[in-house]
């Protein structure tokens, strides 16, 4: 049985996002090429090829079991789903084919441990000095934005777990597109709060015009308030760790033991460490059959929002006071 990876990407109108996806394939196959000869990529939207034309990739290479693993940071639409959809219709081209689909990135460990190096890269001291008291510092993360609830609200977790493993005393979350609170609305509650310098930390997994207009707001504010320091830290992408998280995906996916997100739960850990068997009777769904409710506004996800300027670049001190 020949088993390929089909690593499934969003899309962006900027071809340079697109290309970085194509060459963290080439990392991917390079560590994992000996136990999955076949490994492709295709993407949701805006470019090609498409996820039909990746599935078909694999199977004209001769693959007789693929794996789809979602390169998106959260699960909303496109992994509930469009790629389900995608993967029935493949299941009826190909019945020959077994097929098994990973979770997207979530929130895991590997993506704290990004998240870590890129803070350090830009110059956060991560360990604290023993009886130091919390810095007067902020960390600001910003997300694409989702009309997906359970996608917005996975980054404040992301953003809890950040402050468990920081010093600052304050990590604060705000999205560059389709819902609130905005980048604006961010800057000015590390303000408030009293954050000598600030930490903005985008949670995009390639560059396109939101980094530049993640910059422009940020150069606004410093017009404005020249007396808080900010350091725009490198953005998610497509990081070393992400391949042994892909891995994980993989390995989950053809097991059949894709459940919901317990990566962080203690009691999960604990169990693990005391070599038990987790029985989740910490009200977890594990029997996770994509019964969501999709009330999804799909007019609204997440592309790369040149559309979706929300009128907040009026940064001046009476629009921040």
């Amino acid at each position: 049985m020949s088993h390929a990876i089909l690593l499934v990407g969003h899309g962006s109108r900027v071809q340079e996002g697109n290309d970085q996806l194509l060459a963290f394939a080439k990392r991917v196959e390079a560590r994992l090429g000996e136990r999955y000869p076949v490994i492709e990529t295709c993407f949701l939207e805006l470019t090609t090829p498409t996820i039909a034309q990746g599935i078909s990739a694999c199977v004209e290479r001769g693959a007789t079991r693929v794996t789809l693993v979602p390169i998106i940071l959260f699960g909303a639409g496109h992994s509930k789903i469009h790629i389900p959809h995608a993967i029935d219709n493949a299941r009826e081209q190909y019945p020959g084919v077994e097929f098994s689909y990973g979770k997207p990135i979530g929130v895991h460990p590997k993506a704290l441990e990004i998240l870590m190096s890129r803070l350090e890269e830009a110059g956060l001291e991560i360990e604290a000095r023993e009886g130091e008291a919390r810095r007067d510092e902020a960390i600001l993360i910003v997300g694409r934005g989702s009309s997906d609830p359970d996608a917005n609200s996975d980054l404040f977790k992301v953003s809890r777990l950040l402050w468990e493993r920081t010093p600052v005393k304050y990590v604060e979350t705000c999205y560059i597109g389709v819902t609130d609170p905005n980048l604006e609305d961010g800057l000015r509650r590390c303000r408030a709060l009293g954050a000598k310098r600030v930490y903005v930390l985008p949670y995009f997994l390639f560059t396109g015009v939101l980094i530049q207009r993640i910059e422009d707001y940020m150069e606004k504010f410093r017009v404005a308030f020249p007396e808080m320091e900010m350091r725009l830290a490198e953005y998610f992408g497509f990081h070393d760790a992400l391949i042994e998280l892909v891995e994980e995906r993989a390995e989950e996916a053809a097991a059949g033991d894709v459940k919901m997100n317990c990566d962080h739960c203690q009691y999960r850990l604990g169990a693990m460490a005391d070599h038990h068997h987790h029985d989740h009777d910490h009200h977890h769904d594990h029997e996770h059959h994509h019964d969501h409710d999709h009330h999804h506004d799909h007019e609204h996800h997440d592309h790369d929002h040149e559309h979706h300027d929300h009128e907040h670049v009026r940064l001046t001190k009476e629009a921040v006071k």
